[in-house]
């Protein structure tokens, strides 16, 4: 493949992340050093949404510590997973729950995102009458499978996902799961204490 053509099939947003990759690899230093297990002993569970950044809502560096991430920030079934991994053979000590205000995830439920996915596969749009499809092709319903982990309370998506992770079976029981939710207007965490207590090691 010649280089024009590879020019013209690479976008403006792959072009700015390889180019901020190498200001990166430029400035990195001696970070690969760092060692695997991080080294405050913590990990965190949060949103994937993009006002969201955990290095600087929590004072983190490289190395420091397991940030997991997804939609709405749940406890899945992959996030249990990381969560073992993180303390079993990284050595985490503290896990935190982190959701935040103004989630998309209560924007829609399962039942919305499936019908949309059953009937179309292109991005959807939202409006005063709820989301619909711009076209209606090439859906799948395999989306009837996944549960899409939505709610409608952010205190108690917040409670709710700290009390799956005290009680599964492999995480054990003093490792402390505090409970907090993002303030996406000042930047600040909100303990919700019901979930911290929840989570409370013993």
């Amino acid at each position: 493949m010649s280089n024009s053509l590879i020019q013209q099939e690479t976008s403006k947003v792959h072009k700015e992340v390889i180019g901020a990759n190498d200001k990166y690899v430029s400035e990195f230093g001696k970070k690969g050093e760092l060692a695997l297990p991080p080294a405050r002993s913590f990990t965190i569970l949060t949103c994937m949404d993009a006002r969201l950044d955990p290095a600087k809502y929590a004072g983190l560096a490289e190395g420091d510590a397991h940030v997991i991430r997804n939609a709405g920030g749940r406890a899945s079934d992959d996030a249990i997973r990381s969560l073992v991994i993180s303390y079993k053979l990284l050595g985490t000590k503290e896990f935190f729950v982190i959701h935040h205000s103004d989630c998309g995830m209560q924007l829609f439920t399962d039942h919305i995102i499936r019908n949309l996915l059953s009937k179309s596969l292109k991005t959807a749009t939202i409006d005063s009458n709820g989301w619909r499809n711009l076209e209606e092709s090439g859906g799948s319903e395999e989306a009837k499978f996944i549960p899409f982990l939505t709610f409608e309370n952010l205190e108690q998506s917040v409670i709710d996902d700290v009390k799956r992770i005290r009680n599964h079976p492999l995480i054990p029981k003093d490792i402390p799961v505090y409970g907090y939710y993002y303030d996406v207007k000042t930047g600040k965490l909100v303990e919700v204490a019901e979930a911290t207590k929840i989570g409370r090691a013993s």
